[in-house]
């Protein structure tokens, strides 16, 4: 069930939240670092 739901997530950030693969990760502001990590954590998440 909770992989589940980390999936749906993974695809709704992939829809919806902006990409910062092209963008150096140092110059990025605080909210927009926090969206990496939350990025980050939900692709984890739906890996296991």
């Amino acid at each position: 069930m909770k992989k589940i739901v980390f999936k749906v997530l993974a695809k709704i950030n992939k829809v919806i939240m902006p990409r910062f693969s092209q963008r150096d990760i140092t110059r990025l502001s605080k909210f927009e670092k926090a969206l990496v990590a939350y990025r980050y954590w939900v692709t984890l998440n739906a890996l296991d």
